[in-house]
């Protein structure tokens, strides 16, 4: 068997689930203004348009403003920085700017594991699940990663074990991770925990459900509700038409066209977070407000006071 780093241990499938840590508490307290600013405004960039659109020139600017963040010692940057290098930027000859390099994508989550970040945990998990960047491929070691990353309170990690929960028949450990995925805002959580309250016919719940994850930049939810208000159904369960009415739920064309207008805005950036998504898209019973454009909704940025 596959010998385990230091620190880390067997992830054993009946064992006791990891309690819900939050993944935040394990960052450090404060960032640098000037150096996140420089993180932001470039990932800003990344994210202002489908990244076969960008220009050699505005990739050039994402990778120059994420690199300059990383090297002041921005953990956001050099996470992102890590995407990079494993990605590359640029998907087209005529904007590429930087091509993939597992090596130095792998050497920066090792540096955030060494420093205890739960990202870095998760991310050098997959580098040993697929073999890549100097991991030899392990899947004992990958899923001891995924478990300590979901200790520290990586939702991704969280979301990994619930799978593993999933097939192997505990759904109630499996909706106990989704858990604690979604109450650190994580978007897929929500999409998950929708879909497993609708399918049990707790619709109102359901309802709910999506529509916190559209708050987090869930598009997959925001699809979801937006289908539920032009259909005025779910289509999963023609019977039901009636418990919808219920709860008050009917077609409402309005509803599902704002409902669009946002999984449109997060097919492109789905960083976005609708913090004020009540103001602009209330559930029924509240009316719907007048529409201001999906930005009314938008969580505000200060980039004076950066926080995770």
């Amino acid at each position: 068997m596959d010998k385990l780093p230091d620190g880390l241990r067997h992830f054993v499938i009946h064992h006791p689930l990891p309690r819900c840590a939050l993944w935040r508490d394990k960052m450090p307290k404060s960032r640098d203004p000037d150096a996140y600013r420089s993180y932001i405004e470039a990932r800003n960039l990344w994210r202002s348009k489908i990244e076969w659109k960008l220009t050699k020139l505005e990739a050039s600017k994402v990778l120059s403003g994420v690199q300059a963040g990383a090297d002041a010692g921005d953990w956001g940057a050099r996470a992102l920085m890590a995407y990079f290098y494993r990605e590359g930027l640029g998907p087209l000859s005529n904007n590429n700017v930087l091509q993939p390099d597992a090596d130095k994508a792998v050497a920066i989550t090792r540096s955030a594991v060494a420093v205890g970040q739960p990202w870095g945990f998760y991310d050098l998990g997959v580098a040993y699940e697929y073999g890549y960047g100097g991991a030899k491929q392990s899947n004992v070691v990958a899923w001891a990663y995924y478990l300590r990353a979901a200790e520290l309170g990586s939702p991704d990690a969280q979301m990994t074990l619930a799978e593993a929960y999933a097939q192997a028949g505990r759904p109630k450990d499996e909706e106990a991770m989704l858990k604690c995925a979604f109450e650190q805002g994580h978007g897929p959580a929500a999409d998950k925990l929708g879909l497993h309250l609708m399918v049990r016919g707790n619709y109102a719940e359901g309802i709910k459900i999506y529509h916190q994850g559209v708050k987090f930049g869930c598009e997959d939810c925001a699809g979801e509700l937006r289908f539920l208000f032009e259909k005025g159904s779910w289509p999963y369960n023609k019977k039901q038409n009636q418990e919808f009415a219920n709860i008050g739920i009917f077609i409402d064309v309005e509803r599902s066209r704002r409902y669009e207008l946002i999984e449109a805005a997060l097919k492109i950036n789905p960083d976005l977070k609708f913090s004020k998504l009540d103001e602009i898209l209330p559930l029924p019973p509240a009316r719907l407000p007048e529409w201001k454009g999906y930005e009314a909704g938008l969580e505000e940025e200060n980039l004076e006071s950066p926080r995770y």
